[in-house]
């Protein structure tokens, strides 16, 4: 399950950066709502709501020590105003975020702690992934990695011994050959931000629905890519109607079959779905009891869609 839909609102100056709509204890009957339903792996990140996030988690998942809990660092923030006052990766800033993170879920070790600045130097990243070593020794961490979409970035840290995890963007619109070939190399967890398309790949806007102002999707932004002017791309939803019939075979829902397609892309491909509300935490779990989809109907998708090549890397 991704927690950042329910951290709640937090703004880069006028720039809303969370998603609006969160309600603190539904989001807990969220999170118990994917436990039961087989879910065990929860990321966040301390930027998400400035820190909230985390708090809500921490608090839904108190007694459970078999959650693996995946969090993040490097944009600072300010609590009181949740606003985002830039990026920062030194080592003292690194630990001190580690322990506010710990202190907010309540856990005595992170299982996964990633690097979240998607673009940062190779050059840069060494004193990183050394400071993450240090607190991966002293037992605050269990394992570390990077939320990249750049294959030439994780090749340069990815055999390190602590390095367990690439989080990168994936989804039916956009493959990414290039960081799956890479993390198969080194053997590295998949984890898959906007597996559904920030909500495009769910269907429910299909009703004409805006994005409302104070949420993330509302801005047009390179990285965002699948809204404008608070409405999912045309381009992107004629995409999704000409492979419905595909996603939804065997009774999946569209959302369903949009993350089948990814757990048909390898054994360590792990999407990490957001919701906000429990009936959304059933229906994303709910795509394990049907599994991935056959290479027959992954090859008629491609066929379909017809993918242009896949480009430079770029932060999405």
């Amino acid at each position: 399950m991704g927690c950042w839909a329910i951290g709640g609102h937090f703004w880069s100056g006028d720039i809303p950066v969370g998603y609006s709509g969160s309600d603190d204890d539904e989001s807990i009957r969220t999170i118990h709502a994917s436990w039961d339903a087989g879910v065990r792996v929860f990321d966040t990140s301390a930027v998400y709501g400035a820190g909230h996030s985390e708090t809500i988690l921490g608090r839904a998942l108190s007694g459970r020590a078999d959650a693996i809990i995946v969090s993040k660092f490097g944009h600072s923030i300010d609590p009181v105003t949740r606003q985002m006052t830039g990026p920062r990766f030194d080592p003292e800033y690194i630990r001190r975020s580690v322990h506010g993170s710990l202190e907010r879920l309540n856990r005595s070790c992170i299982d996964v702690m990633l690097l979240h600045l998607n673009e940062l130097s190779v050059i840069e990243g060494g004193p990183v992934f050394d400071t993450l070593e240090a607190l991966k020794a002293a037992g605050k961490i269990r394992s570390y990695g990077w939320s990249t979409d750049f294959p030439e970035r994780v090749r340069a840290f990815a055999s390190r011994a602590g390095f367990s995890t690439v989080q990168h963007s994936m989804n039916v619109f956009f493959d990414a050959p290039a960081m799956c070939n890479t993390a198969e190399s080194y053997n590295l967890v998949q984890l898959i931000r906007s597996p559904l398309g920030m909500g495009v790949l769910s269907g429910k806007f299909s009703d004409g629905r805006v994005i409302p102002s104070n949420d993330v999707r509302s801005a047009d932004r390179d990285w965002q890519g699948y809204f404008t002017d608070g409405r999912p791309r045309a381009d992107l939803v004629a995409q999704m109607d000409a492979i419905r019939d595909l996603l939804t075979l065997g009774g999946r829902t569209l959302a369903q079959g949009a993350l089948c397609w990814l757990l048909a892309r390898g054994p360590n491909v792990l999407p990490i779905p957001g919701a906000k509300n429990a009936r959304q935490a059933v229906e994303n779990a709910g795509a394990l009891e049907y599994g991935p989809l056959s290479p027959t109907v992954m090859a008629y998708i491609e066929q379909i869609l017809q993918r242009p090549p896949e480009g430079e890397p770029r932060a999405r």
